[in-house]
Order: C-alpha cells, then sequence, then structure tokens
C-alpha cells in the first residue's frame, strides 16, 4: 500500500489518537470513567477549557465543588493534557495548584507532571525547590525522573549527571532516563557518550527503543562512522524494532549529506511504499520527502510527495507551501512554481512574507528584474509588513534598477526592525553589501556611500574609512 492511499486511513485513526505527552516527560494519564461521569467531565472540562481568564481557573473549580459536585482527578489530567499540548502550561500548572490545597489524591505521576510544569513556567530552580519539599516516600523513579528530565531540557549538566547516579543506587533507572541523558550528549554535540550509555543500556538490560536507536544513528552519523549505522539497523531487526517514516527520513537525510545519493534515494522509496503505522508523522515525512527530492533534481519524486501531503492535511499549512516553493525553485520549475505561489496567495489566510520571498529571489537570482519589479510592486503596495529578508530583497532590486535611495531606505527600516545579535550579522546578505560597494565605486556616488557608511557602522561588516577613502580617491580621479 503506497502512502497517498494509506493516508486517508491514517487520518481516521488519529482522529480518535490522544495526543502524545511530552518527550521529555512521559507519564500515565488515566482515563474517564463512561457513562454519567463522562458527562459531567465534558461539562467541567468545557467550562475550564473556554475559561477567557486562565486565572480563573481555581475560581471555576471553587464554584463548582460549591455547587455540591466533584471534580475528579481524572478531570484534572484530562485537563491538563488539553493545556500541555495547546503549551498551556502555567494553565495546566494552576491545575495541579488546585489539585494539591483539594482533597484529591495525587499520585507520584502527578507530582512527576507537577516537576515538569513548574520546569517550564518557573525554570529548572522552581522545579529543584519543589522536588526537595516532596515527602521521602515521594521522591520515587517517577519524580526523580522528572527532575532529571528538566536538568536534561536545561542542559544542566552536574546536576543531571548527579541525579542519574542516584537513580542507578536507587535502581530507578529505565529507557527513558537513558533517552534523557542521551539527548543531552547529542544535544551538546557528544556522540561518543551517546554510544558509549546505549552500551551501557544494553549491558544493565535495559532495552533501547525507537527514540534510544534514532539518537544512537545520528550519534554515529556526527561520528562519520556510516558503517556502524549499518550495524544498529541490523541489531534493531533482530529485535523485532521496525523503523518508522521518521527513522527511514532520518536515513535518507545523513546519506544524501554524506554523498550517498543511491542509499538516500532507497530510504525515500520505502518511505512512500511503507505501510503506515497511526503515530507515524506524515506531515514530517512528506517535507522531508519533498527537500531531499528536490535536491536530486527528481521533479516526479518532489510531485509525489506533494500530492502524499495535500491527501494527508487538504489545506496545507503555509509552510507546506514554503517547502514546495523552495524545491520548485531549486528545481527551476518556474511554471509550477509561479502557479503554486498563486495558489498559495488566493487562498491563505495569513500573509506569510517567507514565500513571496522564494518567488522574489528566484527572480533576482536570473537577473528577471521585470518580472522581480512586477512582484515587489505588488508586494510593496500589499498593506502588510515585509520581514528582513523581505527588505534585503527589496534593496537588491531597487540597486540592480539604480533606485539607489529607496534601496538606502529599505536598508535602514530593516536595521530599525532588526534585533541587535543575531539579525545583525546576516542583514543585509553579504550578495547585497557587494551591490550597494559596486554602486557606489563604479558611479563614484560618494555621498551615498557616506549615508550608506552611516547605516553599516551599527556592524563590523565593512571597513567603512577604506570603503569611504577609495570611493572619494576614485571621484577625485586619483
Amino acid at each position: 500500500m503506497t502512502i497517498m492511499r494509506t493516508i486517508g486511513r491514517l487520518l481516521l485513526q488519529n482522529s480518535s489518537a490522544s495526543s502524545s505527552p511530552p518527550r521529555w516527560l512521559c507519564t500515565a494519564t488515566e482515563k474517564a470513567a463512561p457513562g454519567a461521569q463522562q458527562r459531567r467531565k465534558t461539562v467541567i472540562f468545557h467550562k475550564v477549557a473556554k475559561a477567557k481568564s486562565k486565572s480563573s481557573i481555581p475560581q471555576i473549580l471553587e464554584n463548582w465543588v460549591n455547587e455540591g459536585k466533584e471534580v475528579k482527578r481524572y478531570d484534572i489530567v484530562n485537563l491538563s493534557n488539553y493545556f500541555r499540548k495547546h503549551k498551556n502550561f502555567q494553565a495546566a500548572l494552576q491545575l495541579y495548584d488546585w489539585m494539591e490545597s483539594s482533597k484529591l489524591e495525587v499520585t507520584n505521576a502527578d507530582h512527576a507532571i507537577r516537576i515538569d510544569l513548574l520546569c517550564k513556567t518557573g525554570g529548572v530552580a522552581s522545579a529543584e525547590k519543589y522536588f526537595n519539599s516532596l515527602q521521602v516516600s515521594d521522591k520515587t523513579s517517577k519524580t526523580y525522573g522528572a527532575l532529571l528530565g528538566c536538568y536534561c531540557k536545561e542542559r544542566v549538566f552536574d546536576k543531571a549527571l548527579e541525579i542519574f547516579e542516584e537513580m542507578k543506587v536507587s535502581n530507578y533507572m529505565s529507557t527513558l532516563n537513558y533517552n534523557n541523558l542521551a539527548s543531552l550528549y547529542y544535544s551538546t554535540e557528544q556522540p561518543a557518550k551517546v554510544v558509549s550509555l546505549v552500551q551501557e543500556m544494553e549491558e544493565n538490560n535495559i532495552a533501547p527503543d525507537l527514540y534510544t536507536y534514532n539518537l544512537l544513528i545520528n550519534s554515529y552519523a556526527a561520528m562519520k562512522n556510516l558503517d556502524a549505522i549499518d550495524g544498529v539497523l541490523e541489531k534493531m531487526k533482530s529485535n523485532n524494532m521496525e523503523c518508522n517514516l521518521f527513522t527511514y527520513g532520518n536515513l535518507a537525510t545523513i546519506y544524501f549529506n554524506s554523498g550517498l545519493r543511491e542509499k538516500a534515494n532507497a530510504f525515500l522509496g520505502i518511505m512512500e511504499n511503507m505501510k503506515l503505522q497511526p503515530d507515524d508523522d506524515v506531515f514530517e515525512a512528506c517535507r522531508t520527502c519533498i527537500k531531499l527530492y528536490s535536491e536530486m533534481n527528481n521533479g516526479p519524486g518532489v510531485n509525489r510527495a506533494w500530492e502524499a501531503l495535500k491527501s494527508a492535511f487538504p489545506t496545507p499549512n503555509n509552510t507546506s507551501y514554503l517547502f514546495m516553493l523552495l524545491a520548485l525553485s531549486k528545481l527551476g520549475d518556474q511554471e509550477n512554481l509561479v502557479k503554486l505561489f498563486k495558489e498559495w496567495e488566493e487562498g491563505c489566510s495569513k500573509y506569510d512574507y517567507r514565500l513571496p520571498n522564494v518567488l522574489l529571489e528566484y527572480y533576482l537570482n536570473r537577473n528577471m528584474i521585470e518580472e522581480a519589479g512586477s512582484l515587489y510592486e505588488s508586494l510593496a503596495n500589499g498593506g502588510n509588513d515585509p520581514n528582513l529578508r523581505t527588505l534585503n530583497l527589496f534593496a537588491t532590486l531597487c540597486v540592480k534598477t539604480s533606485q539607489i535611495d529607496l534601496a538606502l531606505k529599505y536598508l535602514e527600516t530593516g536595521f530599525s526592525k532588526a534585533k541587535p545579535g543575531r539579525n545583525r550579522k546576516w542583514f543585509p546578505t553579504d550578495e547585497t553589501i557587494k551591490l550597494f560597494l559596486n554602486y557606489f565605486q563604479d558611479n563614484n556616488d560618494a555621498d551615498r556611500a557616506e549615508k550608506f557608511i552611516q547605516i553599516m557602522k551599527k556592524t563590523n561588516r565593512v571597513d567603512t574609512n577604506l570603503l569611504l577613502s577609495n570611493i572619494k580617491a576614485s571621484d577625485a580621479g586619483i
């Protein structure tokens, strides 16, 4: 069964599936009871979930209890899952605050979730303080694991290693705990330590899961040990561990980046033809196929992946359109690039300048000034607020059409929008700076060059004194 034929089935399965818990903290949730309890849960769920002010959550729960109605633990858990899914961690934390102040039973799983929420809302110190306040009987594998997850996520190395050793002594080790520490090593570019940690897992008879194997594959890739990756795949096979879409996409990317396009293409083919499971991330898989097929100059592959994505998500979001526009630009497929851009522009609910940037840059890179100018007029008069890359492209076009005053204006606008540090390291791009410099030198335009220099003094990317002396010398005929 191909990916396109199975996506419809997958969506039906996903529509009733519960959302996955956060990667750093996997705790079991209690299912709601059926019948009358389920109906009552639905009422209080909607009262809290739809509250205009999340700060009023405790009061809503109190009012519910004062009316003689009960709030069960599963009500809190279900509401917490809802808020966590939508990244409203403060609201989720209020639920657990209220839960602990009420007469409801609080389990170790609840303590663990609260530790995670405290870390997300108040930082590691807040989570640590709560953990230390727990009774000895409440400091279990779940709460220790939650605090370890916080340390690993926030990259608090010393404390992560310290609590990891404590957990070993207490025999609290699990696959999740090893995965969290392995993630910390990998995210801090210590792939060899990931390999050692997985070996330790196996020695201690703690079974790696798919997440572990993906980390191990990435670590070997970072170490440029591709032969070892084949060994990991063999080990997965012997342990009856099936690869999912993410793993195959990951492998395709690794082999492509290593110059082994035949292997990369083979894994992309597997992705297209594999039988999907409900937990597969079709969205990311399709985008991986779009990107890699475009890099391989495989237009039909790009189109198959795009059709698969649209079958799964009939109304693709802006980011999906962006991936496809970038792929068509890479392929040089101008006809479909323009067609897809117009399709997006006519149907988009929120304008996103990343998308017209692709088309405008395509025109400018090919010196298609008339087409670029037409798109520029549409964008400049569209009433939307351009981003920094758009302003850089506007400036580039204006320099190429000798509208230097307007180009400088876009440069000034960009610098007023750019945040110190990261943005000013690339805005404007080196290519745009060179265009300005060439214009000033070719036209002996010392006055505008001086204005350009005043703008560029906010960065250290141009020797402004040397530039100005060269232009003045050229203007004087020296």
